[in-house]
């Protein structure tokens, strides 16, 4: 296991390229794969449903790894600066790969300014993960913070249902929505301000504090406004002028 390590820590640009380059050809793939016929009428429908199939897998696949390498591995989270496994460097390339090639997706596709919001959220990621993978250093704090996936499991099927038309009081929307709230607390919430809190705390024996905590701060402002845009939506259920303008991160 060292020994492969190694040879990932030679050449990370290589693999992030890869993993970017794979989930490239997911997208590509899911585009054969049949959709709704109410997504299919709408080509930003459309290429929102297929961007969305390709965060959903990554969602489902990251979210999983990250808790499974916490759970074998306690020490990350009590020292996410300098503790990472061979299994934990890889979710960060690979997780690194993703953002990049999502990135890529949306400003390629012509929906950069509909979809700003998220082109930021990645900007961040990316900066992060990226400085952990070249210098080793905060990549238990990069799985922590992919707890966030768990719920983007619940928050990427939402959109999904909203493209797919599908009734706020159906069964499979209100389910949805309940798992959704409670991640959002439990995993999204909690895993952000978990790390602002350890960055705060460990701010001086931290290097480039500064810098991830400002980044950090920013990201808690942003998910603070969709959680309440999210329940706006979800439960209080206010009726608001229609706006037909594309718009990827929509209430």
């Amino acid at each position: 296991m060292d020994t492969w390590l190694n040879e990932v820590q030679k050449h990370p640009a290589l693999y992030v390229l890869f993993f970017s380059v794979t989930f490239r050809i997911l997208h590509r793939f899911l585009q054969t794969v049949p959709s709704p016929s109410i997504v299919d009428t709408d080509p930003w429908r459309t290429w929102k449903w297929r961007n969305l199939s390709v965060s959903l897998v990554h969602s489902l696949l990251t979210g999983t790894w990250a808790v499974a390498c916490v759970i074998q591995h306690p020490v990350m989270v009590h020292e996410i600066h300098s503790t990472y496994t061979p299994s934990s460097y890889m979710l960060v390339i690979v997780s690194s790969g993703y953002f990049i090639q999502d990135a890529g997706d949306i400003i390629f596709s012509g929906y950069a300014k509909a979809s700003w919001e998220f082109l930021l959220h990645h900007a961040m990621v990316i900066w992060c993960f990226m400085y952990s993978v070249f210098t080793h250093q905060y990549v238990a704090g990069a799985v922590v913070a992919l707890f966030v996936e768990v719920n983007s499991v619940f928050l990427h099927t939402r959109l999904l249902l909203k493209l797919a038309k599908v009734a706020h009081n159906s069964f499979i929307y209100t389910v949805n929505k309940l798992l959704n709230v409670v991640t959002y607390v439990t995993f999204r919430l909690g895993a952000q301000f978990y790390l602002t809190w350890y960055l705060i705390h460990h701010y001086s024996t931290l290097d480039h504090a500064l810098y991830f905590l400002m980044t950090m701060m920013l990201m808690n402002i942003m998910i603070l406004i969709y959680f309440y845009r999210l329940l706006r939506t979800d439960f209080f259920n206010k009726r608001r002028p229609h706006n037909s303008a594309p718009k990827f991160a929509e209430d």
